[in-house]
C-alpha cells in the first residue's frame, strides 16, 4: 500500500512540476529518426561499395560493413564529432551499431590516464561487454531453437 504524502511533500511536488522543463518529445523523435536514417543510408552505401568494388555478395557484405561503421564511429568519437551528433540526435545515434563503437571508445578515452592495460583495456568493455555477452547468448539461443525446429521437421 502506498504511503500517503505529507502536505509539505505535496507542496514540493507541485513546485517541482511547475518548474520542470517540458521536453519537445515529437521534435526529439524526429531528430532521432532523421539521424538514425542517415546513419543507415551511409551503411547501405558502404555495403554497395563492398559489393561493387570487392566482389562481395549481399550476404557477405554485412560483416565488413558493420566493421567499417564501427571504425568510423570510433574515429568520429576520438575527434569529438560523434558527441555532438549524440547530443543532437539522442537515440538516433545510440541505437545503430555506431552507438556500440562510440560506447567502446568513449570508455577507453575516459580512462586513458590510468594506463593502457588497467585504464583503457580494463574499462573499454564495461558497457560493451554486456552488449557482446547478450548478443552471443541470444545468437546461441536462436541457433538452438532453429536446430531443434529443423530436427523436428518444422522448418
Amino acid at each position: 500500500m502506498a504511503k500517503s504524502k505529507t502536505p509539505e511533500q505535496k507542496k514540493y511536488e507541485q513546485l517541482e512540476q511547475k518548474h520542470e522543463t517540458k521536453r519537445p518529445v515529437l521534435k526529439n523523435c524526429l531528430k532521432a529518426f532523421w539521424v538514425g536514417g542517415v546513419i543507415c543510408v551511409i551503411g547501405q552505401a558502404i555495403t554497395y561499395f563492398y559489393i561493387y568494388f570487392f566482389d562481395f555478395t549481399e550476404q557477405t557484405a554485412g560483416n565488413p560493413t558493420v566493421a567499417t561503421m564501427i571504425f568510423i564511429s570510433m574515429l568520429l568519437t576520438g575527434f569529438g564529432v560523434y558527441d555532438h551528433i549524440g547530443q543532437y540526435a539522442g537515440a538516433g545515434s545510440a541505437v545503430p551499431v555506431t552507438g556500440f563503437g562510440n560506447a567502446v571508445i568513449s570508455a577507453a578515452i575516459e580512462h586513458r590516464t590510468e594506463g593502457f592495460v588497467l585504464g583503457v583495456g580494463g574499462n573499454m568493455f564495461k558497457l560493451a561487454g554486456s552488449v557482446i555477452l547478450f548478443g552471443v547468448f541470444s545468437a546461441f539461443v536462436v541457433a538452438l531453437v532453429k536446430t531443434l525446429l529443423v530436427m523436428w521437421g518444422v522448418l
